[in-house]
């Protein structure tokens, strides 16, 4: 029978990083004491002062009304004042689109850019809604394959050849998710030159641009290579900065022709952002970056934690990460030995394995592309960290 379903729709996966956080939330619901890594999301409520912002905004009839599709025109013009003191990137009010979310972000930039059958590069491990997200605009995610021993960062050389005559665009992360593999300034810049010189878009996706330790420097693509911008759009928001993921606001910054494309198809598809979520983020992107700050410091000493109890575990490799808040380590030493009656062949198995065995949650690498890895957020508590990896270390420490 055929399916009922369009082809196109057909084809997306569920997200799986969603996926599994659903799947802990609700056996937590159900009583079990699961602990979650699967979710990208800061466990530090969002900061009063924007809590008190969307507060007021309720109250005031101005935000029960529509707004223009594209956003605010106080909050573009933050978000192009906030770019430029965050990044040293100037553009104007007219190149930012606010969008739901950085996935929607991500959407408007593919539909906007990609035509049937052209070619997306994109560097693995992946955060799992790019593929899907190029696929469905039409487009073909062309995979460049990095490991652990190239700090998952990919070359110019191994972009080249990629390339080619169908290449439109390269998806370029740094922070990244799921690996925190970020790119030094001169790789960055190396990247950028490279993409002018063969006409090729870059879509590059700076929402963990704050998020970076130690010696590492967060580097922005068009502010190394000012020639980029004509063919550069930049992807961004306030959920991972501001612990702000459930408010839903993202943005976009690009040339005026692909951010009013981008506005036109966002006018038919959502119209605007929330008001309230959007003076919200006015009120985040405004301030001063001490509460980031903050959270930052937490974030790097939990990098550091969980990198060294993970290390711990024979089988495991666990490199240390420089931005973000994910560590992405190798299980290959495990695959494949009994652990309670099981031998995990995949990943995927282990990760199941460690579900419903020591009840917690993790991503495996099938969902970026790279077989063989978990993925684990340490956007979580102290106490979690410790009792979650704990757990894992007393499973997999069984492995024979």
């Amino acid at each position: 029978m055929a399916s009922r379903v369009s082809r196109r729709i057909g084809a997306i996966s569920e997200s799986a990083t969603l996926a599994v956080d659903a799947k802990a939330k609700a056996l937590k619901a159900a009583g079990r004491p699961v602990i979650g890594f699967g979710a990208g999301e800061p466990d530090f409520p969002t900061p009063d002062y924007i809590v008190e912002a969307a507060v007021a905004a309720c109250r005031d009839p101005r935000w029960h009304r529509y707004t223009p599709a594209a956003g605010l025109p106080e909050l573009r013009e933050a978000v192009a004042a906030k770019t430029l003191r965050d990044s040293g990137y100037a553009v104007t009010a007219s190149q930012v689109l606010i969008t739901n979310g950085g996935k929607q972000a991500l959407y408007n930039t593919f539909a906007a850019l990609l035509d049937p059958g052209d070619e997306a590069i994109l560097p693995s491990p992946y955060w799992t809604t790019y593929p899907e997200a190029i696929q469905l605009a039409g487009g073909v995610p062309v995979i460049v394959a990095t490991d652990e021993a190239s700090g998952y960062r990919a070359t110019v050389e191994q972009l080249e050849a990629a390339r080619t005559p169908r290449t439109k665009l390269l998806v370029f992360v740094s922070p990244s998710n799921p690996t925190g593999a970020v790119y030094a300034p001169e790789q960055v810049a190396a990247i950028g030159r490279w993409a002018v010189e063969h006409g090729i878009w870059v879509v590059t996706d700076e929402i963990y641009e704050h998020l970076v330790y130690g010696d590492a420097h967060f580097a922005s693509m068009p502010v190394l290579v000012p020639e980029i911008a004509d063919t550069c759009v930049v992807v961004n928001g306030v959920a991972k900065t501001y612990a702000m993921t459930g408010w839903r606001v993202g943005w976009m910054i690009g040339p005026n022709d692909v951010i009013k494309a981008a506005g036109n198809l966002q006018s038919h598809a959502t119209s605007n952002v929330a008001n309230v979520s959007q003076i919200a983020a006015l009120a985040a992107v405004s301030g001063d970056l001490s509460a980031v700050e903050a959270m930052k410091a937490a974030f790097d000493r939990r990098r550091l934690h969980i990198v060294d109890l993970l290390s711990a575990i024979p089988g495991v490799d666990c490199p240390t990460p420089e931005g973000a808040f994910y560590v992405y380590p190798s299980v290959k030493g495990v695959l494949g030995t009994q652990i309670r009656g099981q031998r995990p062949q995949s990943s995927a198995d282990l990760a199941s394995l460690i579900l419903d065995e020591a009840e917690v949650a993790v991503v495996p690498g099938e969902a970026f592309g790279t077989p063989g890895y978990l993925r684990l957020s340490y956007a979580t508590s102290d106490s979690d960290i410790n009792e979650g990896v704990g757990r894992i270390a007393a499973l997999l420490g069984e492995a024979r």
